[in-house]
């Protein structure tokens, strides 16, 4: 990856592309490269859906080579929904083709006068800008079954549904997975609306003949890419509970030790969580046709995904991920597995957030908007987004939109974005993780779940503050630099129990550059990335009150274990005291 292709799409007579050297930005990929483009090219204060932002496209260090495990994509901006810079992260076979292409980063800058709708196609003839019209408001699944038959089945799309045409803050980017479904997604932030904002539909890589990424050392790169799998293969969450269940093994776990947000993080236990777990949906799966273990890009050796169909064996959706089932499920007081997935689905295809979606139902049914376990009324709420009616409007904008319109108090957000399935007060290292994070409430910024709850690297006792501020200290720092590699995140739990496989890891980057990364480089690169975000947000007005729960956290206690949050305030502002 030696290049970057810049298209201004606001340039005079239609959108201009350039494509140029690294320069500056020679060493960096994935969040390293969004956050430091970002930060070096955005006036913090701009409008998030203004000509001066821009949307940032990076594959990791390593996505596009032979490493396990490395097909992970980040995008970058300033977030719509949080005003805060952004690195929503996604699988699936773009950034992989992105790589073997030779692009380092995409850079999507300006906006169109006028309301034309582009798609951007990369083939090996190069790359072309063509406005399509015939695109808008298309669904992400009815816009890929477009490009399939105008472009044939070896492709991979980067692509909005009509929530980031509509630029609302819940859109997310979908990228197409092995089957050219659109349904792994950059969720977080709003991205898919900066995409609106740019009149991008759709980008579009002929994957024919496209070669593997070679090392500059094969034998060492090979050994270690060896080493790295069995370690992943060998541990009990990357190796036996992720494959058998998908990520919503957790569901049972989190909600036996309480920390499961239940109907807009009243309790934290559901009483229908065993009808919405992992187990359930594996089984079904089985059952029905489906597929209970599946990569989301090639090179996946841990298959947390899978294929969730009906009882007729016809395909519903990607199998729904622990946070979907959690914000669709427990949070709103719905236990029907057939329900969650269609909502999956509908997120999916108009391309929404399904954490920020599900709180903002979840926030309505408090306001009785509808009634909580109302499945039916939730899956009308959806279509009432993705129709862009009034309504719509107010639920695609996120939870504290809605909240603010229909008058709740309850609204769990940080930085303007929904906290996800992990009740702070019940787990304590993720109360101070979403907090903190440069990007609002996100658990994949440092998931203390990991020693809080799976006993990962140690233990922290969840409900008390002790230890918490080291703890997520370390996970952000370190998954700010996994972010990097293109590695997904799910790496972390064998590399912070098998001091072998974290060596495995730097060994594929070092074999692969020819370089003498140590265990301090990589620790050094997480707090760079971090700093620079924070520089950022910094410059856009955000200040240490801003790395705060809303108080009711620390009034109102949770049951089962009646406990409020409990890490001090003066203690978070120590978290970036590197």
């Amino acid at each position: 990856m030696d290049k970057i292709l810049r298209i201004d799409m606001g340039a005079k007579g239609g959108p201009k592309m350039t494509e140029s050297p690294l320069g500056e930005y020679a060493g960096l990929g994935g969040r390293a490269m969004t956050s430091s483009i970002i930060s070096s090219e955005v006036p913090p204060l701009c409008h998030a859906l203004g000509q001066d932002n821009k949307l940032v496209i990076a594959p990791g260090l390593l996505t596009g080579s032979a490493a396990v495990m490395s097909g992970r994509l980040s995008i970058g901006c300033k977030s719509p929904l949080t005003g805060t810079i952004k690195e929503s992260n996604s699988g699936g076979q773009a950034g992989i083709a992105m790589a073997r292409y030779g692009y380092a980063a995409i850079v999507l800058e300006g906006n169109p006068e006028g309301s034309d709708l582009y798609k951007i196609v990369i083939n090996n003839k190069g790359v072309s800008i063509q406005v399509d019209n015939s695109l808008k408001m298309l669904t992400n699944y009815d816009l890929i079954e477009k490009m399939k038959g105008e472009f044939g089945e070896k492709i991979a799309c980067i692509s909005i549904g009509p929530a980031g045409e509509m630029k609302m803050g819940a859109a997310s980017i979908a990228v197409t997975d092995m089957e050219l479904r659109p349904s792994r997604h950059a969720g977080r932030g709003g991205v898919g609306a900066v995409m609106g904002s740019k009149g991008v539909k759709v980008i579009v890589f002929d994957t024919t003949g496209l070669k593997m990424r070679q090392p500059k050392e094969p034998e060492k790169f090979r050994e270690a890419n060896k080493k790295f799998t069995e370690g992943l293969k060998s541990h009990p969450v990357t190796g036996k509970g992720l494959p058998a269940y998908g990520t919503s093994v957790l569901t049972n776990i989190l909600n036996e030790a309480g920390g499961y947000p239940t109907r807009n993080f009243k309790t934290g236990a559901f009483e229908g969580a065993s009808a919405i777990s992992g187990e359930t949906y594996a089984d079904l799966e089985t059952k029905r046709g489906g597929l209970a273990t599946h990569g989301c890009h090639t090179g996946c050796v841990i298959q947390c995904s899978g294929t969730y169909v009906d009882k007729n064996g016809k395909f519903i959706s990607k199998q729904p991920e622990y946070e979907t089932v959690w914000a669709h499920g427990g949070n709103c007081g719905i236990s029907d597995p057939d329900a969650i997935a269609r909502i999956d689905f509908l997120d999916d295809t108009y391309g929404l957030d399904t954490i920020e979606m599900g709180v903002a139902i979840g926030v309505a049914m408090d306001a009785g908007v509808i009634q909580f376990g109302d499945a039916e009324g939730a899956i009308r709420l959806v279509n009432e987004v993705g129709k862009g009616t009034p309504l719509g409007r107010i639920l695609g904008s996120g939870a504290e939109v809605t909240g603010k319109a229909f008058g709740v108090e309850r609204i769990p957000v940080v930085k303007h974005q929904s906290m996800p399935a992990y009740d702070p007060r019940a787990v304590q290292g993720m109360g101070v993780t979403y907090a903190t994070s440069t990007m609002g409430a996100d658990h994949t910024a440092g998931y203390a779940v990991t020693a809080n709850i799976l006993k990962v690297g140690g233990f922290v006792d969840p409900l008390k503050p002790d230890g918490q501020i080291e703890l997520s200290r370390n996970l952000q720092i370190a998954t700010a630099a996994i972010d990097s590699t293109g590695m997904c995140l799910f790496i972390a739990f064998a590399v912070l129990d098998q001091p072998e496989t974290f060596q495995a890891l730097i060994d594929l980057l070092n074999s692969y550059y020819g370089l003498s990364l140590t265990a301090d480089d990589v620790s050094a690169l997480g707090k760079k990335i971090l700093t620079i975000e924070r520089n950022f947000n910094m410059r856009a007005g955000f200040t240490a009150q801003h790395d705060r729960l809303p108080a009711y956290f620390s009034k109102m206690p949770l049951p089962p274990h009646n406990v409020t949050f409990q890490v001090k305030d003066e203690d978070l502002d120590k978290v970036f005291n590197f």
